[in-house]
């Protein structure tokens, strides 16, 4: 495949990504990526993610290093394939905006991907992280990040400079505690952290007051399936009563 004739699939109308150059491969391009693409550096959305029945039989295992000369990438999607690493050179896409790399095997990231100062959206769940990924604790603007069904353990102190984080997403991990420095992140709208090994919930979180409570909405706060003492196991009327009821038990 030539790079003229990848260009004639780049579109600009997808109503996610409205003006954006958008590119997507599938099938036997996932599975071998034709080197042309990385000639194609006015591309803003490239979408490597099988997605139809047909298209999971090609899959990557590997990113191609030359991902980095696709300097105006500002979204990649990479979700659902083999990959068990990321290139460093991934670190040059200083205007990526959102990267989504779920449904893989990825164990860890990159140290260059703290490069990314502009990444607002960042999708790891379903990977096999047992360490919060240390790369991520630099990338200060972010809004949303997913770490579900991965294997953490524990959350690292300076999760709290993740001070622009509206939605943390930690269901279906090994968490036993969370840590006081949680109570910081207070643009916090959406927090899951259900089906983990929760005993208590730390005291600053009572902190978080954007925190959608109310059955009579969706709850944006997903406690469910822990071990939790404080509060105790009536917790599902204690947390659905909402952050006050909370405040009365930890006070009292």
């Amino acid at each position: 495949m030539t790079c003229g004739s990848l260009r004639l699939y780049i579109e600009t109308e997808d109503p996610d990504y409205p003006g954006m150059k958008k590119l997507k491969l599938q099938g036997k391009d996932l599975e071998v990526v034709p080197e042309e693409l990385f000639l194609l550096t006015d591309l803003e959305v490239l979408y490597m993610s099988p997605e139809r029945q047909p298209s999971l039989s090609y899959k990557m295992s590997e990113l191609p290093p030359d991902i980095g000369l696709l300097i105006n990438l500002r979204v990649l999607l990479l979700d659902t394939n083999e990959l068990s690493n990321l290139p460093d050179q991934i670190g040059r896409l200083l205007h990526l905006e959102k990267l989504s790399v779920s449904n893989n095997r990825l164990r860890q990231l990159p140290e260059s991907l703290s490069n990314l100062k502009r990444l607002r959206t960042l999708n790891l769940a379903n990977n096999l992280f047992a360490d919060f990924p240390s790369p991520v604790l630099k990338l200060r603007q972010l809004e949303f990040l997913d770490l579900c069904s991965n294997q953490i353990e524990t959350l690292p102190s300076g999760i709290e400079y993740l001070d622009q984080l509206e939605t943390l997403l930690l269901f279906d991990n090994r968490l036993s505690s969370l840590p006081d420095e949680i109570g910081q992140l207070e643009r916090l709208r959406c927090l899951w952290v259900g089906d983990n090994y929760l005993e208590r919930l730390p005291q600053t979180f009572i902190q978080l007051q954007d925190l959608i409570w109310s059955p009579l909405l969706c709850p944006s706060v997903t406690v469910d399936g822990n071990p939790l003492t404080a509060p105790p196991p009536k917790v599902r009327s204690i947390c659905k009563a909402g952050l006050d009821e909370i405040e009365r038990f930890m006070t009292k």
